[in-house]
């Protein structure tokens, strides 16, 4: 984020930097919603734009599940290792096994704009975990193009095709904009 945003003069600090711990409930129903609900609360309690994301797998064969739940799916008792074991079992016969990370970055602005980006990354969850690096579902979600998981690409691979990677580019288009504009 710092890479992206410095070279248009802004300095992008965390919350403990700016003074501020939130704990905000993303009671959301889509990315969207979650990702605003987090700016937003941090934006009110520094007075400073902020900017939050939301993200998560889509699988189509479980109706988009995990989604919005993605980190939480399975109850608190579960690792990301546990969470995406479920999924391989709730995943069992079903076809197909298209899937989407989802990401969805939003800034804002202590005036009320907003700014809102969304990124997607389509894929399919294979089989079996392959794969050491990445976290959460990584081990599991299948690039057919590049013939990997998530967790089998280098990190400067996975930012080029990653769901997070293409909402911080709309992002950072839709910030030049705002930025031009006011």
């Amino acid at each position: 984020m710092n890479e992206i945003l410095s070279h248009l003069g802004i300095e992008v600090c965390s919350e403990a930097e700016a003074g501020v711990d939130v704990e905000v409930e993303e009671t959301g129903t889509t990315f969207e919603e979650n990702s605003l609900l987090k700016a937003e609360a941090v934006m009110k309690a520094s007075g400073m734009p902020a900017i939050a994301d939301d993200s998560g797998l889509c699988v189509d064969a479980l109706n988009g599940a995990p989604g919005v739940y993605s980190a939480r799916y399975g109850g608190p008792e579960l690792d990301d290792t546990g969470r995406y074991r479920l999924l391989l079992e709730n995943m069992r016969g079903q076809t197909p096994r298209t899937a989407k990370f989802v990401s969805v970055i939003t800034c804002c602005f202590p005036n009320g704009d907003v700014i809102s980006a969304r990124g997607e990354c389509p894929g399919t969850i294979a089989f079996a975990p392959m794969g050491e690096g990445g976290f959460g579902y990584d081990p599991v979600f299948f690039l057919p193009g590049l013939k990997k998981t998530f967790a089998q690409l280098t990190p400067e691979e996975k930012n080029a095709v990653s769901h997070r990677g293409k909402a911080l580019e709309a992002f950072q288009v839709k910030l030049e904009e705002y930025l031009k504009k006011n």
